[in-house]
């Protein structure tokens, strides 16, 4: 099993699939961990992990898509 780099952590589901589709656009792997609560969405966040290999990669990717 590959070893996954937590990428980023919001509570935005919207946000969080936004910025795995733009990272699958640039061909890299990414797996979303929802940890909030079913009935009260102000609990807990969402994670997105990519595999360690992309880790710079994706890095660079995000800060360009946040503007950092």
């Amino acid at each position: 099993m590959e070893d996954w780099f937590k990428l980023y952590t919001t509570k935005d589901y919207l946000e969080a699939n936004i910025i795995k589709g733009m990272l699958e656009e640039n061909q890299v792997k990414v797996a979303l961990l929802n940890k909030q609560d079913s009935s009260y969405l102000a609990f807990g966040e969402i994670e997105l992990y990519v595999p360690a290999q992309y880790k710079e990669i994706a890095i660079r990717l995000l800060n360009n898509a946040l503007g950092n």
